[in-house]
Protein backbone atom coordinates (compact mmCIF):
# COMPACT_ATOMS: atom_id res chain seq x y z
CA UNK A 1 0.00 0.00 0.00
CA UNK A 2 2.54 2.37 0.76
CA UNK A 3 4.65 1.68 -2.39
CA UNK A 4 1.70 2.69 -4.36
CA UNK A 5 1.02 6.00 -2.69
CA UNK A 6 5.27 6.57 -3.49
CA UNK A 7 4.50 5.31 -7.04
CA UNK A 8 1.42 8.10 -7.09
CA UNK A 9 3.68 10.45 -5.87
CA UNK A 10 6.06 10.39 -8.20
CA UNK A 11 3.47 10.35 -11.08
CA UNK A 12 3.21 13.94 -10.01
CA UNK A 13 4.82 16.66 -12.43
CA UNK A 14 5.13 19.31 -10.18
CA UNK A 15 5.50 21.89 -13.41
CA UNK A 16 1.77 21.02 -14.52
CA UNK A 17 0.39 21.57 -10.89
CA UNK A 18 1.96 25.09 -10.28
CA UNK A 19 1.61 28.11 -12.86
CA UNK A 20 3.72 30.62 -12.03
CA UNK A 21 3.65 33.47 -14.40
CA UNK A 22 7.57 34.36 -14.53
CA UNK A 23 9.43 37.33 -15.83
CA UNK A 24 12.61 37.31 -17.66
CA UNK A 25 14.94 39.99 -15.10
CA UNK A 26 17.48 40.39 -18.76
CA UNK A 27 14.85 41.02 -20.86
CA UNK A 28 13.02 43.93 -18.49
CA UNK A 29 16.58 45.15 -18.22
CA UNK A 30 17.03 45.30 -21.93
CA UNK A 31 13.74 46.69 -22.66
CA UNK A 32 13.95 49.48 -20.65
CA UNK A 33 17.36 50.34 -21.14
CA UNK A 34 15.85 50.48 -25.22
CA UNK A 35 13.24 52.43 -24.34
CA UNK A 36 12.42 53.95 -20.28
CA UNK A 37 9.79 52.83 -19.11
CA UNK A 38 8.89 49.28 -21.19
CA UNK A 39 10.60 47.15 -18.29
CA UNK A 40 7.78 48.30 -16.60
CA UNK A 41 5.14 47.68 -18.76
CA UNK A 42 6.82 44.03 -19.60
CA UNK A 43 6.37 43.58 -15.69
CA UNK A 44 2.52 44.94 -15.36
CA UNK A 45 4.05 47.82 -13.07
CA UNK A 46 1.94 50.18 -15.41
CA UNK A 47 1.92 53.42 -12.59
CA UNK A 48 5.55 53.82 -12.65
CA UNK A 49 5.89 54.35 -16.37
CA UNK A 50 4.63 57.98 -16.20
CA UNK A 51 6.45 58.83 -13.22
CA UNK A 52 9.59 58.17 -15.02
CA UNK A 53 8.86 60.08 -17.74
CA UNK A 54 7.76 62.36 -15.87
CA UNK A 55 11.16 62.79 -14.41
CA UNK A 56 13.05 62.24 -17.72
CA UNK A 57 11.24 64.92 -19.06
CA UNK A 58 11.95 67.46 -16.45
CA UNK A 59 15.68 66.61 -16.29
CA UNK A 60 15.80 67.19 -20.26
CA UNK A 61 13.48 70.32 -19.89
CA UNK A 62 15.76 71.79 -17.41
CA UNK A 63 18.89 70.86 -19.52
CA UNK A 64 18.12 72.20 -22.46
CA UNK A 65 17.04 75.66 -20.61
CA UNK A 66 20.46 76.14 -18.62
CA UNK A 67 22.03 74.89 -21.86
CA UNK A 68 20.69 78.18 -23.82
CA UNK A 69 20.50 80.39 -20.65
CA UNK A 70 24.96 79.22 -20.73
CA UNK A 71 25.85 80.17 -24.66
CA UNK A 72 23.87 83.34 -23.49
CA UNK A 73 25.83 84.30 -20.96
CA UNK A 74 29.07 82.17 -22.45
CA UNK A 75 28.53 85.11 -25.66
CA UNK A 76 28.15 87.66 -23.11
CA UNK A 77 31.05 87.10 -21.18
CA UNK A 78 33.27 86.65 -24.42
CA UNK A 79 31.98 89.64 -25.71
CA UNK A 80 32.94 91.54 -22.56
CA UNK A 81 36.20 90.67 -22.42
CA UNK A 82 38.03 93.23 -24.30
CA UNK A 83 36.54 96.00 -22.50
CA UNK A 84 37.71 94.11 -18.66
CA UNK A 85 34.23 93.68 -17.33
CA UNK A 86 34.16 90.01 -16.20
CA UNK A 87 30.38 90.22 -14.44
CA UNK A 88 29.02 87.50 -17.13
CA UNK A 89 31.67 84.72 -16.16
CA UNK A 90 29.57 84.19 -13.02
CA UNK A 91 26.33 83.50 -14.71
CA UNK A 92 28.07 81.57 -17.41
CA UNK A 93 29.78 79.24 -14.77
CA UNK A 94 26.48 78.83 -12.89
CA UNK A 95 24.71 77.58 -15.75
CA UNK A 96 27.06 75.56 -16.95
CA UNK A 97 27.00 73.89 -13.84
CA UNK A 98 23.42 73.53 -13.25
CA UNK A 99 23.24 72.08 -17.07
CA UNK A 100 25.71 69.37 -15.89
CA UNK A 101 23.67 68.19 -12.89
CA UNK A 102 20.39 68.25 -14.71
CA UNK A 103 22.77 65.70 -17.27
CA UNK A 104 23.58 63.90 -14.31
CA UNK A 105 20.15 63.50 -12.78
CA UNK A 106 19.18 62.15 -16.33
CA UNK A 107 21.67 59.56 -15.89
CA UNK A 108 20.58 58.58 -12.54
CA UNK A 109 17.10 58.48 -13.87
CA UNK A 110 17.84 55.95 -16.80
CA UNK A 111 20.19 53.99 -14.75
CA UNK A 112 17.52 53.63 -12.19
CA UNK A 113 14.72 52.80 -14.56
CA UNK A 114 16.78 49.75 -15.53
CA UNK A 115 17.72 48.62 -12.15
CA UNK A 116 13.51 48.81 -11.14
CA UNK A 117 12.61 46.67 -13.92
CA UNK A 118 15.26 44.18 -13.37
CA UNK A 119 14.50 43.66 -9.42
CA UNK A 120 10.34 44.14 -10.52
CA UNK A 121 11.27 41.25 -12.76
CA UNK A 122 13.21 39.07 -9.73
CA UNK A 123 10.20 39.87 -7.62
CA UNK A 124 7.15 39.39 -9.93
CA UNK A 125 5.41 35.99 -8.30
CA UNK A 126 6.55 37.79 -4.72
CA UNK A 127 3.39 38.03 -2.62
CA UNK A 128 2.92 40.40 -0.23
CA UNK A 129 -0.76 40.52 2.07
CA UNK A 130 -2.00 41.60 5.20
CA UNK A 131 -4.02 39.28 7.69
CA UNK A 132 -6.60 40.35 8.94
CA UNK A 133 -7.34 37.53 11.47
CA UNK A 134 -4.11 38.48 13.80
CA UNK A 135 -3.48 42.40 12.08
CA UNK A 136 -0.03 41.41 10.46
CA UNK A 137 1.61 41.49 7.09
CA UNK A 138 2.34 38.41 5.76
CA UNK A 139 4.71 38.00 3.41
CA UNK A 140 4.81 34.85 1.00
CA UNK A 141 7.33 33.74 -1.67
CA UNK A 142 7.67 31.08 -3.92
CA UNK A 143 10.61 28.32 -4.21
CA UNK A 144 11.27 26.76 -7.92
CA UNK A 145 13.53 23.56 -7.45
CA UNK A 146 14.42 21.69 -10.55
CA UNK A 147 14.85 18.33 -9.65
CA UNK A 148 16.41 15.88 -12.07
Amino acid sequence: MAQQEAGALKKINLSDTLNIPQKSPTGAMLRSALIPGWGQIYNKSYWKVPIIWAFASYFVYGWVQNNNLYKTYRDKYLASLPSGVYVYKRYRDLYHDRRDLFAIYLGLTYLLNIVDAYVDAELFDFDFQFNNNYNQYLLNFRLKFNAK
